[in-house]
């Protein structure tokens, strides 16, 4: 068996410090490391060129390596100060975001050159469209509670209570979050360390991810942009719960946000993976309401604990816009006639495109049973009419029901990050409709997919980009494809 070459310029597990050179798709920054042996790329997600970097080398190849991201020594040029906490869900911060846009932009449609083999896609692009917020926009934030703490002065991890987020690169280690983060709500997150001194002052013991033990695992809130209300869930484990006054807390809750608090849901979950809503777990009222009223394009929408909704409601008004623009462009393929809304979600695009439209059908499927659940009675709400909704696999449904093949004009697709299985998207082809409107949270496998559909015939008419998370390396896209 032939010996394996050793990587003459890095080691798996090695932490090395680089300069990011270079910016790819997906918020990888590109570093390089040059010695006698020539020239070696170096990926770290969540960087940006200029900055100097201290990162761990996770896999290695002949050709480059990946690595985590473990501090920023020195900023970039380009970064300017905020005046905001920072955290690892907002890397991009101090970066001004026209050149967050620019590297976006620049980055994504690359992708499609590369992966979806699409030479033109420039004359394609149609529009960059920009979040109505750039600070303060997220409705869902989740804090974790830990035991161990970071000290960022001393640059090293402690036993403490905290209350906030996971320090970057790190699964074990919680990072207090003092004050506002710029992407929630700035005066709950001004509160979070008194929600935290709270719950600290009961001794009750904060979760231990090594040791998988302790009574406080999360604190999760959703707000709505509508009526400013906030719907709090607070996690824990069921041991010492008899020991913890729930109702106190929810008083308390109110002393500090008023006629803002909707309601305080209560979770137990007592597994030791590392989510919020445990699958054996319960989940119990303990004040007012268990949901929260959000307006999306003058529809209104139900949103519980549970429910997937847009995390970036302002954003998703332009984005849903986008596709509904793209699919009544030619309304004529619209009209008195059945539109597929697949991968539908709670069915938002195609209850707007059912209440701008005459005698059309919608039929809504989605493998998640409580989505289509809530799509149904979002439907019923709105008193939208011409919808139907079913809780199926895609590539089964399309199976089962060969009466569409021939018979549909658009559709409109919307996967999760995945992308669309190959064998799915070769019976969504088979249908054989005039028109694809196809949104997407992960442009690399819609750019895979896309080779897959010009060989069947479709061409790119146009191509959008959503910035629905400032902040971030996320983008979404809206591609109209037409035969």
């Amino acid at each position: 068996m032939p010996k394996r070459e050793r990587n003459k310029f890095v080691k798996r597990g090695e932490i090395i410090e680089i300069l990011i050179e270079d910016y790819a798709f997906g918020g990888k920054g590109i570093g390089r490391i040059r010695n006698e042996h020539g020239e070696f790329v170096v990926f770290v997600p969540n960087t940006l060129p200029g900055q100097l970097v201290k990162a761990q080398v996770k896999k290695s190849s002949k050709k480059y390596a990946e690595a985590k991201l473990f501090e920023i020594l020195k900023p970039s040029e380009d970064e300017v100060q905020m005046p905001y906490q920072d955290i690892p869900g907002a890397p991009y911060m101090q970066l001004p975001i026209e050149m967050q846009h620019a590297y976006k932009k620049q980055s994504t449609l690359e992708l499609f050159k590369r992966i979806g083999k699409v030479a033109d896609i420039e004359d394609k692009f149609d529009e960059f469209v920009t979040s109505p917020n750039t600070f303060h926009y997220r409705n869902k934030m989740e804090y974790g509670f830990s035991a161990i703490g970071y000290n960022r002065e001393l640059k090293t991890d402690v036993d403490e209570f905290t209350l906030g987020f996971k320090k970057r690169g790190t699964w074990w280690c919680g990072d207090n979050l003092n004050s506002d983060s710029g992407l929630f709500d700035a005066e709950f997150e001004n509160r979070v360390k008194d929600i935290k001194a709270y719950c600290e002052a009961t001794g009750l013991a904060p979760w231990h991810a090594p040791r998988k033990e302790g009574f406080f695992r999360y604190f999760v809130v959703r707000k709505s942009y509508k009526t400013n209300k906030l719907l709090f869930n607070l996690v824990t484990t069921s041991y010492d719960l008899p020991e913890f006054d729930l109702d106190k807390f929810s008083k308390y809750l109110v002393e500090l946000f008023g006629e803002r608090v909707a309601g305080l849901l209560h979770t137990i979950n007592d597994e030791v993976g590392d989510r919020t809503i445990a699958t054996t777990g319960k989940i119990n009222l303990i004040y007012g309401d268990d949901k929260i009223v959000e307006e999306l394009l003058g529809l209104n929408f139900e949103i519980s604990m549970k429910s997937f909704f847009q995390t970036n409601p302002k954003c998703a008004e332009k984005l849903y816009t986008k596709v509904v623009d793209y699919a009544l462009e030619n309304k004529e393929a619209i009209d008195n006639t059945v539109v597929l809304d697949l991968f539908c979600g709670t069915g938002t695009i195609g209850q707007i495109i059912a209440s701008k439209s005459s005698n059309t059908k919608i039929v809504g499927v989605d493998i998640v049973a409580a989505a289509i659940k809530d799509a149904k009675e979002n439907a019923k709400r709105n008193k939208i009419e011409g919808l139907e909704f079913y809780a199926a696999d895609v590539g089964k449904f399309l199976t089962e029901h060969a009466e569409y093949t021939d018979k549909i004009r658009t559709i409109i697709l919307d996967p999760a990050r995945a992308g669309i299985a190959p064998k799915t998207l070769k019976k969504i082809i088979n249908l054989n409709a005039e028109r694809l409107v196809y949104v997407s949270c992960n442009p690399a496998t819609q750019a895979r997919d896309t080779e897959q559909l010009m060989e069947a015939g479709y061409n790119i008419k146009k191509i959008s980009l959503v910035d629905q998370f400032p902040h971030t390396a996320h983008i979404e896209t809206v591609v109209l494809f037409e035969k």
